[in-house]
């Protein structure tokens, strides 16, 4: 009994370090395995999202800023004197050519038309008698019963009434008219604006104060300045052939709150010189205005097709980075599945899109997703390039959705990081 008492402890000693030497054994074969394991395995390829080079004629446009301006303008002012009777139209209304605007008071008019009148008959008896006399003389002169001066002297005198007489129809003709004006009427078709003179008011014919302004809207123009340096790089790239301009007559409006205007215009004009204070080349263009939307005066951004840029392609701007020397480069996945980088020239913006005019080829397949996940010489897998705005729209579960959005990070971050 004692002796086992003595052997107790030691018996413990024992199974406590034939434990602690089975726990190294397995942590170095672990190990080991571990080590063993990790040589063997490999990093996984990276998967990007490509699009297919496909070389087109793009169109390249132009945003300048402009103003709106009518298309016709009147200053209605009267043409003779006169007390304004009566306002016939609608104040901002809209009016027609030839309706009837203001009533003058006409009673001076048509005395003065009246007084005209009499002048005239008075010259046609006169002419008459001069007439009746030169017929008689002409009966007499062949048996010589009259003198061939006296003869002579009376044709004169009845060729002196008949100016007169013509004279007086011109002043009946001309106080007729001075008569119609007594009734002022517009000029044209267009909205009105306020009447700056009241019932009652006395205007003066050719007076420098308007009595109201007629405006047409529909059509209207929008007047568009283009700085110089821009026209002379245009006109440049056309000598050189590196766009075309045969279809470049089409204008896209930008309207105050952001919002486009539904109808395109036409390009009508452009000035032959330079404004010398503010260094640009005013352009006008034609926009139908049925709704009258436009009004004179309004703030516009108009975009303008400057030619067509043959054979270019159209690369998400996520795609082209810039290098510390400032070229603009593009990764492409050859044949191989690896990456090559490119230096690419780009001539503009549309949209959210590069126009790449140079470094790219017809069926290169260009890396949109997944820029920064990757670098020259890697092999990489690729998938179809799909925007957000073409993805299909699915209604996910809560954890899909979690997971797409958790997805999309990266690319975020990648397109604040590109230019």
């Amino acid at each position: 009994m004692r002796s086992a008492k003595v052997l107790a402890p030691t018996l413990s000693m024992c199974a406590l370090a034939l434990s602690l030497t089975l726990v190294g054994c397995s942590k170095n074969e672990s190990a080991q395995g571990t080590a063993t394991g990790g040589g063997e395995q490999h990093a996984p390829t990276p998967e990007v999202g490509v699009i297919t080079a496909q070389a087109q004629g793009v169109a390249q446009s132009i945003e300048l800023s402009g103003r709106t301006t009518a298309y016709q303008v009147a200053d209605i002012i009267p043409q003779t004197s006169g007390i304004i009777l009566r306002r016939l139209f609608t104040e901002g209304s809209f009016v027609r050519q030839g309706q009837a605007m203001y009533e003058l008071d006409s009673r001076s008019n048509r005395a003065t038309v009246e007084s005209a009148k009499a002048s005239l008959l008075q010259q046609k008896a006169n002419l008459s008698a001069l007439e009746t006399k030169l017929r008689r003389y002409q009966q007499l002169l062949a048996s010589n019963a009259v003198a061939k001066q006296d003869f002579d002297d009376l044709t004169g005198q009845v060729n002196v009434a008949k100016a007169q007489v013509a004279a007086s129809q011109a002043q009946v003709s001309n106080s007729e008219i001075a008569l119609g004006y007594s009734t002022i009427r517009a000029p044209i078709s267009g909205q009105s604006s306020q009447s700056n003179v009241t019932v009652g008011a006395l205007v003066v014919a050719n007076q420098s104060t308007a009595l109201t302004t007629i405006r047409q809207l529909d059509p209207i123009y929008v007047d568009i300045n283009q700085s110089s340096t821009d026209l002379l790089r245009l006109r440049q790239n056309l000598s050189q052939g590196t766009i075309d301009r045969s279809n470049n007559t089409k204008v896209r409006l930008k309207l105050e709150d952001g919002t486009y205007y539904q109808t395109e215009g036409n390009l009508a004009f452009s000035d032959a010189s330079v404004n010398e204070q503010t260094g640009t080349v005013t352009l006008r263009a034609v926009f139908p205005n049925p709704k009258h939307l436009l009004l004179p005066g309004m703030y516009a951004q108009a975009e303008i097709v400057q030619g067509v840029v043959p054979n270019a392609f159209l690369i998400p701007q996520i795609a082209v980075s810039r290098l510390p020397s400032g070229q603009a480069a593009a990764l492409v996945v050859n044949q191989k599945g690896v990456v090559e980088s490119r230096i690419v020239q780009t001539s503009g913006t549309q949209g959210q899109n590069w126009i790449i005019t140079k470094g790219l080829n017809n069926g290169d397949r260009v890396i949109v997703d997944g820029v920064a996940k990757v670098k020259e010489g890697m092999q990489v897998n690729t998938k179809p390039y799909q925007s957000n705005a073409q993805a299909p729209t699915t209604t996910a579960k809560p954890d899909t959705a979690a997971k797409t959005s958790t997805a999309s990070e990266p690319s975020t971050q990648q397109k604040h990081s590109t230019v």
